[in-house]
């Protein structure tokens, strides 16, 4: 597969779509977005990416937008404004969240001058307002080391990634990775934990994915190598904390060396309903590019 996460043996938020129900606060919302593709992307991800705007921007006109340090630390240069927008969106956190789509989305598809895929999508869809009893913290993605200066969202086939966590109150933690062909990796609780979630405690500095920071009860420490066989892949990584025990995704075994997996609706039902049952519950999105070079 093109994006590969592997689990060494020796080293061991947008819009979400699920059914809405009639007695909950929803808005109908309607979004309209073109993608830009480059030479790396595949129309199939050209139309996820194309979709994916059109629900944020749906949610930013309705709800508003606040910006977080969600960002990728390499700016993406483009003359294509909407493209432009797409990453600001995605470094931003939209103020509503999508509940379910109301019809079917509409495609059209297109080549630019190089060959590459252009996507407009319209959607319309059912939306409410995020509570703003979210937990705020702390976490950032470290490459290949495990101090705050290592944090980066730029990496290398084959560099090593960690994850540093620290937050307010006492509380729960699950990580998760989505790669490009929407296949979403479990990545905490680590593979040999049993716990639906990892507790955490205030106000201490937690480096995830490092076998020398390991804590008993979080289980044996997996460690993290990014690799790709494409030229670019972009990743995504959700940190999802509360201070109130929430369920474990169903995820499935894969083969020994990569993390359970499920796929992205799979994925996003199951984050909706514990936001939708949880106000206090905050998930962090940070965007990744690994290169193969």
């Amino acid at each position: 597969m093109n994006n590969v996460i592997r689990l060494l043996i020796l080293l061991m938020m947008l819009g979400l779509s699920t059914p809405w129900s009639s007695g909950a606060s929803f808005k109908t919302v309607k979004g309209e977005f073109t993608y830009y593709g480059d030479k790396n992307e595949s129309r199939e991800v050209c139309r996820r990416q194309a979709l994916e705007g059109a629900r944020l921007q749906a949610l930013a006109k309705e709800f508003g937008t606040v910006v977080t340090q969600d960002t990728y630390q390499a700016d993406r240069v483009t003359e294509r404004e909407e493209s432009t927008y797409f990453s600001s969106l995605s470094s931003t956190a939209v103020k509503g969240e999508w509940i379910a789509d109301d019809g079917e989305p509409e495609f059209t598809y297109s080549l630019d001058n190089d060959g590459c895929y252009i996507v407009k999508c319209k959607v319309t869809g059912k939306a409410r307002e995020i509570s703003n009893e979210a937990t705020e913290f702390a976490a950032s993605v470290l490459r290949n080391g495990t101090d705050l200066k290592n944090a980066d969202t730029n990496f290398r086939s084959g560099d090593d990634m960690f994850l540093h966590l620290r937050t307010p109150v006492d509380g729960h933690v699950a990580v998760f990775l989505q790669d490009e062909s929407n296949r979403v990796y479990s990545l905490l609780p680590y593979q040999a934990h049993n716990s639906t979630d990892v507790k955490i405690k205030r106000n201490r500095d937690y480096v995830f994915f490092d076998s020398s920071r390991g804590e008993p009860d979080h289980g044996t420490v997996d460690e993290l190598q990014l690799t790709t066989d494409a030229l670019m892949e972009r990743n995504r990584v959700y940190v999802i904390f509360s201070p109130n025990p929430f369920s474990r995704a169903v995820d499935t075994f894969v083969a020994d060396n990569i993390p359970r997996m499920l796929t992205y609706d799979e994925f996003t039902k199951w984050l909706s309903r514990v936001r939708r049952n949880d106000p206090k519950m905050g998930v962090k999105i940070m965007n990744l590019n690994i290169t193969n070079n």
